[in-house]
């Protein structure tokens, strides 16, 4: 009776250790490109959307980059913005529609699945990232000029219960 306890107790320790050191959480990073530290975490359902906002470098206009987080990759869905500037669409292409919303505004619309995206924090640029309700400013996490890398991936609940990740 003794070693069926303690049999027991070894295989519920086996599956806490299991969960707490297995990768399924799915999670937003923010890799620093220098030195490759996490410097954001928030995790994220498949599915959900976040939007990269910046000021356009020729035109000085805001610009909204709408990503969507899946289980393993992120997926560019489109862009939102009130005027053309260098490197903005101009017309539909086989890589994306332009439509003018009914605001006025301009979506160039994606849907391009990719594995991350790399953002050079800008100088004026304003990078921000909207997610989970909260705003991050990407100058907050490297200096103007540094890369990030923002990626989706399964991380560790123990990485997530010691706050590495915002719920």
């Amino acid at each position: 009776m003794h070693r069926r306890w303690i049999a027991g107790l070894v295989v519920v320790g086996a599956g806490v250790v299991g969960l707490l050191l297995w990768p399924f959480i799915t999670a937003l990073e923010i890799i620093d490109g220098r030195d490759g530290h996490i410097a954001f975490c928030a995790k994220v359902r498949p599915g959900e959307e976040l939007v990269l906002s910046y000021v356009h470098s020729v035109n000085k206009r805001p610009v909204y980059d709408t990503l969507r987080a899946e289980a393993d990759h992120l997926v560019i869905v489109g862009s939102r913005f009130d005027s053309f500037g260098a490197g903005m669409p101009e017309a539909s292409t086989s890589e994306g529609t332009l439509a003018v919303a009914p605001d006025g505004w301009l979506e160039w619309t994606v849907n391009r699945a990719v594995p991350d995206i790399t953002v050079r924090v800008g100088w004026v640029a304003e990078h921000t990232l909207h997610v989970k309700g909260q705003e991050i400013r990407l100058a907050d996490l490297a200096e103007p000029g540094k890369p990030l890398t923002m990626r989706v991936r399964k991380i560790r609940m123990l990485d997530f219960l010691k706050g590495r990740c915002i719920p």
